[in-house]
């Protein structure tokens, strides 16, 4: 049995005790990686929780993580804390207070390494009994450390189960496994579930444990038939998150080119250089893609950028530049893919709002401008409805990318300069002389056009348009007056 005073004789593993010497002899049956402030919802007993305090704010953060581990039997907890160096003397008490130990993982230590060594032993501890779940799980184990990946992991899991598996995104994306229609339908309801596994529409999910603990970013292992309490569905589950941590650490290999790119990219060089150091030919078109997370932290917006574009494009880059994350994607058409991924994880967004703007394609030499266009667009996305919004830019008119990268201060003087007094008109005579201007200048001038669509004869419309042009002074026969006049009406 894998034992919390286990974990501290593992000498690659190097963790520290810092507190809770009395409870070294709890069991620990699996892991879970967490980095939400109250993850009592996602816990069954018995975990290893691992987590890099993203959480942390106050003292008070800690009372209500430790308390919430506590709550749910949880086996000791493993932290780290590389931006404060120290672990919190709040969490020390708490987990003190609560009877959950507390290990310290060395900064220089990544979860994937703890992952792979706890899920092993784990694995190993269950084949424990002789015969044919011996030699089941052995296989299981084979294909992991042969590096066989995992799509002949799913295959090997989806023999020894004798039913179909799959592996999942939050995005509806297939990782690994047969076509699955059903797969968006089948996230929302993983996204939505108070507890875990859950069988639904006839099959289990499991969560595919790893770093971070975000449902948003993380996998989902289908299972066919209910296999909520079946130890070898359990364990190919923390199999697939060894396989996960691996795709996690090769992102993080490949996106540091990333920031220096980009970097680059703002500074208005010569990027074709580093396109082509990255492994991309410099001559293929690419796209620059700008999201933002209403309330998420940068590695969290990146974390989910990535597990999106990894749904519609084998090659992207992606980093944090400020608040704002910016993606470099070799041209295709995949935007609707992106709002099909967007689309089948607001389930689990709740408030947060994500806003993805995407540039025109462009030559490496245009990048700086796409880069513009993309935030620009993002921009036009935060005045529209709705939890996720994509917006390109070869979607949107030329006058909209150049009114969202007018700042909102900026754009209301200018409303206000140029519409003041038929503004103050209606508002004192409860009149609509500014629908009056919009329709007439959305029908470029035309005055029937414009009064059929108001429901008014020509004459009446004359008259208001008259009323228009003495309010503010201008003639709306010249096109230069029509042109600022829209633009005013726009930047509303």
């Amino acid at each position: 049995m894998l034992l919390v005073r286990s974990l501290l004789g593992m000498p690659e593993l190097r963790l520290r005790l810092v507190s809770g010497a009395e409870w070294l002899d709890r069991p620990v049956t699996r892991l879970y990686g967490t980095e939400l402030p109250d993850p009592a919802r996602y816990l069954s007993g018995g975990e290893l929780v691992l987590s890099g305090l993203l959480w942390h704010r106050t003292a008070a953060d800690c009372e209500q993580f430790v308390s919430s581990l506590a709550s749910s039997g949880v086996a000791a907890l493993a932290a780290s804390s590389p931006d404060v160096g120290e672990l919190p003397e709040a969490l020390i008490e708490a987990c003190q207070r609560h009877g959950v130990p507390l290990l310290e993982v060395p900064v220089d230590l990544s979860f994937a390494a703890i992952t792979e060594r706890v899920v092993l032993e784990l694995a190993a501890e269950r084949v424990g009994d002789a015969g044919a779940q011996l030699g089941r799980h052995r296989r299981l184990l084979t294909v992991v450390a042969d590096g066989g990946g995992l799509s002949e992991l799913v295959a090997v899991g989806a023999a020894e189960l004798d039913a179909p598996c799959w592996v999942l995104s939050c995005t509806g994306h297939v990782v690994a496994g047969p076509e699955l229609p059903e797969a968006a339908a089948l996230v929302r309801e993983f996204l939505l579930a108070d507890r875990l596994p859950k069988v639904v529409r006839g099959v289990t999910l499991l969560p595919v444990s790893t770093r971070g603990g975000s449902r948003l970013t993380g996998w989902i292992l289908v299972v066919a038939g209910d296999r909520a309490r079946d130890d070898v569905a359990a364990e190919l589950a923390s199999l697939a998150g060894v396989e996960r941590a691996r795709v996690v650490q090769g992102r993080e290999i490949e996106n540091r080119a990333a920031g220096p790119l980009l970097r680059e990219v703002f500074a208005g060089g010569d990027v074709g250089a580093r396109v082509a150091a990255v492994g991309w030919d410099p001559d293929v078109p690419l796209r620059v893609v700008a999201a933002s997370v209403s309330d998420g932290r940068p590695e969290q917006a990146v974390a989910l950028v990535e597990e999106v574009l990894a749904a519609v494009t084998p090659t992207f880059l992606v980093a944090a530049v400020g608040a704002e994350v910016y993606a470099l994607v070799p041209s295709g058409s995949w935007t609707e893919g992106v709002r099909s991924a967007l689309r089948t994880l607001e389930p689990g967004l709740r408030s947060t709002r994500v806003l993805v703007g995407i540039s025109s394609p462009v030559g490496h030499a245009g990048l700086r401008g796409a880069a513009d266009e993309a935030s620009h667009a993002r921009r036009l996305g935060e005045r529209r409805s709705g939890r996720t919004c994509v917006v390109a830019g070869e979607e949107i008119a030329l006058h909209q990318l150049l009114l969202a990268g007018v700042p909102e201060e900026l754009r209301r003087s200018l409303r206000r300069r140029l519409l003041g007094p038929v503004l103050d008109y209606d508002a004192e005579h409860g009149s609509d002389l500014v629908g009056t201007l919009r329709t007439f200048l959305d029908c470029s001038g035309s005055w029937t056009t414009a009064a059929a669509r108001l429901h008014v004869h020509v004459n009446t419309l004359r008259y208001r348009v008259g009323r228009v042009e003495d309010l503010l002074g201008v003639d709306l026969s010249d096109f230069a007056e029509r042109v600022d006049l829209y633009l005013a009406l726009q930047a509303g």
